[in-house]
């Protein structure tokens, strides 16, 4: 690694070549990134599912312990919220406790997506005529039973699109890792930028990088919801 001179223009070639010569720090990035987000996800979908099950029940706590949730995380910046987890519970334990970089990112991202999720769940089921779940309430099946085998079925084609969107909305927050220094491809690319003063490509990398785990989950969205709109 060199540093070069400020007189070389900053879309010079010398710096390309710089930083397909030190492209492998940037696919560790983008690993890094890829595991966090699959991470992520997982709690996502598991928060998602569980409130927005419980924003639709009749249970009025029920109703109010999702709504809590949905407020907390929808109308908190997620920088904020990487701050409180990882700095925050060290300090309140006198340094005893420190979450591991990777899995704050995990649980921020994972509970901040969740929130939204929750509502596209809870869109998808309202979605679904209320005499279905009366009839299958009337006939023995539990509430559970009820949202796994004949409401979210049927919900699923509603919820895909805005919830394909919510995964890429993930990806892209998993950026926020940077600000606790995980070695993501933002944290990558700022870090190797500041080196080598290498910034249009170092950050031009990062955000193709981004893109190519991005467009394809965004391009079968707008697919699917046009299919929705033509079977509609």
């Amino acid at each position: 690694m060199y540093l070069l001179t400020e007189t070389v223009s900053p879309f010079a070639l010398e710096r390309w070549a710089a930083f397909f010569a030190n492209f492998g720090q940037f696919a560790k990035g983008f690993l890094y990134t890829l595991g966090i987000s699959i991470g992520a996800l997982i709690v996502a979908l598991l928060l998602g599912l569980i409130f927005g099950a419980m924003s639709s029940t009749h249970n009025k706590v029920l109703r109010g312990i999702s709504r809590v949730y949905v407020e907390i995380f929808q109308n908190t910046p997620l920088l904020v919220q990487f701050v409180v987890v990882f700095y925050g519970i060290s300090i309140l334990t006198d340094g005893n406790v420190m979450i591991p970089t990777s899995l704050t990112a995990i649980l921020c991202v994972g509970v901040y997506t969740g929130a939204y999720i929750s509502e596209i769940i809870r869109t998808g089921i309202e979605a679904v005529p209320k005499g279905q779940t009366e009839a299958a309430l009337s006939q023995g099946f539990t509430y559970a039973d009820t949202m796994r085998i004949i409401i979210l079925p049927q919900a699923v084609h509603t919820i895909l699109p805005p919830l394909t969107n919510q995964v890429v909305n993930l990806i892209k927050n998993t950026s926020t890792v940077a600000i606790i220094s995980g070695a993501d491809i933002m944290f990558t690319a700022k870090a190797w930028a500041y080196d080598t003063t290498n910034y249009v490509p170092a950050f031009a990398g990062a955000a193709f990088l981004y893109f190519i785990m991005c467009f394809p989950l965004a391009t079968w969205a707008r697919r699917k919801e046009e299919q929705n709109k033509k079977a509609y």
